[in-house]
């Protein structure tokens, strides 16, 4: 990991913490909540679980290093790339009872926290971009995780906000710097301020961490060059 970036994170009680707090939420839902749209475009509350539940199998290809296997599986499936992999996972479970989609989540993601921590951050594993650190992969499947919160509207307690919107702000500063991003972020009182090409702008931490994963609110006033050289984690 990056120290002047991601200085002071433990990616696994990160990963951990957002875990729980999908677990505890999807556990309360009841009915037609689950039929709630959310911030993915044409999909449910019930989508994005089956979407996370399905991802696990490629989680899983990386830890068994055996993604040949699962893209040998996915291209029987007529499934090409990572939209269609991701729009396939939900198709595969909607006629599944929720109940079913929610334990299959807890016990593969559980799975893959384990492994992971057992591995540590220090060892890689395969992924598509090739052999990663699993910190900085746990980080990643953090991001998204908490992203995907946010999508269905989990609440967050307003004492863990501050905290977890600083771990995500860091992770999308090292999502730009790794893709290197042309984009300059500097910190400053209350967010940060971006700027590319003599376009700049201030934003809020907040707005920044929805700016790095292609969430920010339609009408906000950032330049769109901006805007789109911003996403780095979608």
């Amino acid at each position: 990991m990056k120290p002047t970036t991601l200085s002071g994170l433990d990616p696994f009680a990160i990963f951990d913490a957002e875990a729980a707090r999908l677990d505890a939420y999807f556990g309360g839902l009841t009915g037609p909540d689950w039929d709630h749209d959310s911030r993915c475009a044409g999909w449910s509350v019930r989508d994005v679980l089956a979407h996370l539940a399905g991802e696990e199998m490629y989680n899983h290809a990386c830890l068994d290093d055996d993604l040949d296997g699962l893209f040998a599986r996915l291209e029987k499936e007529g499934v090409q790339d990572l939209g269609a992999f991701n729009e396939w996972c939900v198709r595969q479970r909607r006629g599944l009872p929720v109940e079913e989609v929610l334990a299959e989540w807890r016990r593969e993601n559980g799975d893959t926290r384990h492994r992971m921590r057992e591995l540590g951050g220090n060892a890689t594993l395969a992924t598509m971009a090739g052999p990663y650190p699993v910190a900085l992969q746990t980080l990643h499947y953090s991001s998204e995780y908490a992203t995907h919160a946010d999508d269905v509207d989990v609440p967050v307690e307003p004492g863990e906000e501050p905290e977890r919107t600083a771990w995500r702000a860091k992770v999308g500063i090292f999502a730009l710097e790794e893709k290197d991003s042309p984009v300059r972020v500097e910190e400053i009182a209350g967010g940060y301020r971006v700027e590319l090409d003599g376009r700049a702008a201030e934003l809020s931490a907040a707005d920044f961490v929805d700016a790095t994963t292609a969430r920010l609110d339609s009408g906000h006033t950032l330049d769109p060059e901006l805007r789109g050289a911003l996403v780095a984690l979608a």
